[in-house]
């Protein structure tokens, strides 16, 4: 079978690399993720072990969509038997692009039409919609009147680890997060400090990261375990997969350390680390006064000014933390527009990301020899 893991823009070669390193076959990056192949075991495994991936879709048809006829036609050609039976919820979502059919909330419904009339007349009943909780998730991409169908082995977005807490503000998505901790550069075993922790995502995911702790065991249940077509066999093979990742887990994380001027969002920090089960240390202390002598990777991502004031001297403190820690690789996730002083150590090429729908730019600095 063939695979889709979805990425956000700018994270398709973290998650490229992170696939590879999973031994997943015919790994190839694309604009907006990365292509696999495999069993559907080896879809089990991207879900249970990426950090990088939002969704890990499989392509059930592409056929041409240039009406509301050919939609309907093509998607009611689909069989799945093997998924979706009438006891089952589904949900559709979609997009589309330089196509005739231009309403996505439309094809959505065309698209959930076609498969409930084709359960129907079979089985003589039809499954529900539930667009909150659906065992299964069906995504339809349209581009130019070529329709492709797709089945969503995730079910949830892959960010949703189960760990995070209700009450912080402008968090950060703990899937960029992973992605802007790979780029840093960082060993995974030296201290790891983030001076603007805010409700601690990034120093939760480099700790994650670092006791080889699989994200997708936090979660209670992925969209393929809710599919008619689960079955014994299928329950045994995850579950194996899942007992060999719990034995992998490391008994340390390095050390960790978080800072911030908030002290509720600090709060809300610890208690996110207590139930990802790492030893963090957390410090009030402004960013301007940051100074962590054996510090491996400092790694931050400050306010924009979108939906968390920007201090007007963060440009100038941001540099002076690059150039007080010359051994230490840095990686800052900064607004587009964020200026920034000019530092002693040479930066490596920029990177363009979006955090949602926040066009960004991570600057990481490697460390100066000795």
């Amino acid at each position: 079978m063939k695979f889709f893991a979805t990425a956000a823009k700018g994270t398709e070669p973290a998650l490229r690399d992170e696939l590879r390193e999973l031994r997943l076959a015919g790994v190839r990056a694309d604009r907006g993720g990365v292509h696999f192949e495999g069993e559907p075991t080896a879809a089990y495994r991207a879900c249970l072990w990426s950090r990088v991936a939002l969704r890990v879709l499989a392509p059930l048809a592409t056929f041409e969509a240039p009406d509301e006829a050919g939609l309907y036609e093509g998607v009611h050609a689909v069989d799945l038997d093997a998924v979706l039976d009438p006891k089952r919820t589904l949900v559709v979502s979609a997009a589309c692009r330089s196509s005739r059919l231009t309403h996505t909330e439309y094809l959505c419904q065309l698209t959930k039409d076609a498969v409930v009339d084709r359960i129907r007349e079979k089985r003589g009943t039809r499954p529900s919609v539930d667009k909150r909780d659906a065992d299964v998730h069906l995504f339809l991409h349209l581009v130019k009147d070529v329709a492709t169908l797709y089945l969503d082995y995730a079910g949830r977005s892959l960010h949703e680890r189960g760990l995070r807490l209700p009450g912080a503000e402008a968090p950060l998505r703990e899937t960029l997060a992973a992605a802007v901790v790979r780029y840093s550069g960082w060993d995974r075993e030296s201290p790891f400090v983030d001076p603007a922790c805010g409700s601690g995502t990034l120093l939760v995911e480099a700790g994650l990261w670092a006791k080889r702790v699989a994200p997708g065991l936090a979660r209670d249940r992925f969209g393929f375990e809710r599919w008619f077509g689960f079955g014994d066999a299928e329950r045994l093979a995850f579950s194996a997969q899942k007992e060999e990742a719990r034995s992998l887990v490391l008994p340390a994380s390095p050390p960790l350390l978080g800072r911030d001027v908030d002290e509720s969002a600090l709060g809300l920090a610890r208690k996110v680390a207590v139930r990802a089960k790492l030893d963090a240390r957390f410090e009030l202390g402004a960013l301007a006064d940051a100074t962590v002598a054996d510090a491996g990777a400092l790694v931050l991502n400050p306010p924009y000014g979108k939906r968390l004031a920007r201090p007007a001297e963060l440009g100038r403190d941001l540099a002076r933390l690059v150039d007080r820690h010359p051994r230490a690789h840095v990686a800052l996730l900064l607004a587009e527009d964020q200026p920034l002083a000019r530092t002693r150590r040479r930066p490596e090429p920029p990177r363009s990301l979006f955090n949602g729908d926040l066009a960004c730019v991570l600057r990481t600095w490697s460390p100066l020899e000795p």
